[in-house]
This record gives structure tokens, C-alpha cells and sequence, in this order.
């Protein structure tokens, strides 16, 4: 019970109480800058591995937005102050064609944070990994119409994609990036990288995940890590660095109302 309350708090605080840190972001920015660090997307990182031509210090932004594009606004703002180009995932649920070219056209990345796996489980109502691999056809076909829908509306390419992680996957126990695994599907798509490939993991020398209150950085914090690794990719969350009532609200019924309607 003490446990369960404490995550109780843990979470009111994080999603309606916790002031911004926004201003830490724009410190890490200018900091990561003063040190040394070439900060790029992972579109460009990634052209720069196979061109041999990687930085000696470089850090990887990679934005995931789940939630809150008014908050993401405002990092990629920070980022033109400070010259930096980032990569941007966009869900179905938060695609803002205006918002993604103002991104490519500062420098940066805009691109796909697909989560078909999960939303064909929970739309079917499938509760074993075996069923959902199974109907793992259907599910690429998925992939490919939304991918090509967006990259339509969007009028740019998309050469890089990200999977979002949903609770579905972790009791399923079947990530998303599962369908990416497909060689031919990649080339129908155009995509060259997945954020989770080997391929451009192995080139860094830290991967650094931001976390809810208390933690706030998985496995250290990037100003800890600058000066002792090399390369750096830095992921980000906007709902992890300012609050927004009416956004998380919304999250919280819709992911309630689907663990229902899954059970069920």
C-alpha cells in the first residue's frame, strides 16, 4: 500500500506539480556547445557513420513525442537559439505537418514514431506474443499505409523511424522495432536507419534516456556525462520536462480506457 501511494505521488507530481526544466535543457544545449560537442540528429549522425565521417564528440538528439507538442515547440525553439539540429518522432496521435517542416527547415529531422504492433494487438484484442507475430503481414501493411499517408501530408522524406514503446508491447513482451526487422519493408518505405538498430547503437558510447520524477535520467545525467564519453545520444520525452494539466489529463483517461477495453 505504501509503495503504491508513493507511486501515486510520485506521478501526481511529475504530470501536474513539477516546475518546468526547460531552462536545464537550454543549459545542457550551451553546455554540450562549450565542451565541444557537434549536436545532431540521428538522421545526420547516421549519414555520418556511413561516411566514416563522425565527430570526435558529437551528441545525439532524439526526441520521442508521445504527448504535449506545445511543450516540444518550445525545446525545438531552444534549439534554434542554439544552432542545434534534433530529430522529432511523431505519433499518429501528434502529427503537426506545420511543426515537422518548421523542423527540417531549421536543420533538423521530422519523422515517424510508429506503434502499429501494439495498436493492432489492443485494437484485436490479442493477449499472446505468438498471435501477434503471427499477424505480423497485416500489421506491415499497416506500417506502410500510415507511413505512407504521413510522408504525403508531411511532403518530405522520411529515412529515419523510431518505435514507441506502449504497455501493450511490455506484456506482450514484442517490441514494435519487430517489424522493422524486415529488409523489404524498409526498402517499400525508403527507411535506411531504425533509432534502434545495432548498427548506429554500437557507434555510441552512452545512451542516455530521460525518466519521471525522481530520477530523471537513465543511466546518468548528460551534464555528468559530458567530457567522459565521446558520443552521446540523448533521449527525450517533452512531458518529462514541463507539465501540462490538460495534455496529461488526457493521456491518463485515454491509457486507462484502453487497459479496459484490452482486459475486456
Amino acid at each position: 500500500m505504501t509503495k503504491l501511494f508513493t507511486q501515486f505521488c510520485r506521478r501526481l507530481y511529475s504530470d501536474y506539480l513539477m516546475p518546468s526544466r526547460l531552462r536545464e535543457y537550454e543549459s545542457l544545449l550551451a553546455r554540450a556547445a562549450q565542451a565541444g560537442y557537434r549536436q545532431m540528429s540521428v538522421r545526420a549522425f547516421y549519414r555520418a557513420i556511413r561516411e566514416g565521417a563522425v565527430p570526435e564528440r558529437v551528441l545525439v538528439h532524439r526526441h520521442d513525442i508521445d504527448s504535449d507538442l506545445r511543450t516540444a515547440r518550445k525545446m525545438f525553439d531552444l534549439e534554434v537559439r542554439h544552432g542545434v539540429g534534433a530529430s522529432y518522432y511523431f505519433r499518429l496521435s501528434t502529427l503537426d505537418y506545420g511543426f515537422m517542416r518548421a523542423i527540417e527547415a531549421a536543420g533538423g529531422e521530422a519523422s515517424y514514431h510508429y506503434e502499429e504492433v501494439a495498436t493492432f494487438a489492443k485494437r484485436h484484442r490479442l493477449r499472446r506474443s505468438d498471435d501477434v507475430r503471427a499477424r505480423f503481414p497485416e500489421i506491415r501493411e499497416l506500417f506502410v499505409r500510415n507511413f505512407t499517408r504521413i510522408r504525403e501530408g508531411f511532403g518530405l522524406p522520411m529515412t529515419t523511424v523510431a518505435s514507441h514503446g506502449d504497455f501493450a508491447n511490455r506484456r506482450l513482451q514484442v517490441i514494435n522495432h519487430e517489424l522493422l526487422r524486415d529488409p523489404a519493408l524498409r526498402r517499400r518505405c525508403g527507411i535506411e536507419c531504425e533509432s534502434y538498430d545495432i548498427e548506429l547503437l554500437r557507434h555510441f558510447d552512452l545512451y542516455i534516456s530521460d525518466r519521471p520524477y525522481p530520477v530523471y535520467y537513465y543511466p546518468l545525467s548528460p551534464f555528468d556525462a559530458l567530457g567522459r564519453h565521446q558520443r552521446i545520444c540523448l533521449l527525450t520525452h517533452p512531458v518529462q520536462w514541463e507539465t501540462n494539466w490538460l495534455e496529461n489529463t488526457r493521456c491518463n483517461m485515454l491509457r486507462l480506457a484502453e487497459e479496459l477495453a484490452w482486459r475486456t
